[in-house]
């Protein structure tokens, strides 16, 4: 597969479509696969709730658009934030396991890489964070 910029249009027409504001592209090559890759385009607007994964650390690399990545202690006090630009400060990003974090599309048309480890595990109560 060949990501190009005819791709992240489809996938950015998909998100703005989406209640949700974002849609991913899952880039594994089967369910077994010990590594979760996808392209994610979120919108302006899209929820993304503040959370964790555990047993996961989580890199992020910003192709295109306009991101904040937000960091949390357990108390649920911002801790940090991140500018994600391409050609930026700040291009990409790596989370370590356990740390409560949340992104924010700050540009419409914005896509975003993220890998983590293992295979895919839905988020658990435990794991979102209610402020």
């Amino acid at each position: 597969m060949v990501i190009n910029s005819a791709l992240l249009d489809s996938l950015t027409i998909m998100a703005k479509e989406s209640p949700r504001l974002r849609m991913n592209l899952d880039l594994r090559n089967s369910l077994s696969d010990k590594s979760q890759r996808m392209l994610n385009a979120i919108e302006p607007g899209s929820p993304m709730p503040i959370h964790r994964h555990r047993n996961s650390s989580e890199t992020v690399v910003v192709l295109r658009g306009h991101f904040r990545e937000d960091f949390y202690s357990e108390e649920g006090v911002l801790t940090e934030s991140v500018d994600l630009i391409p050609g930026g400060e700040c291009m990409a990003i790596n989370i370590p396991a356990g740390e409560w974090h949340t992104i924010t599309s700050l540009e419409s048309g914005s896509v975003i890489l993220e890998t983590k480890d293992g295979p895919y595990e839905p988020l658990s109560s435990e794991d979102i964070m209610e402020l």
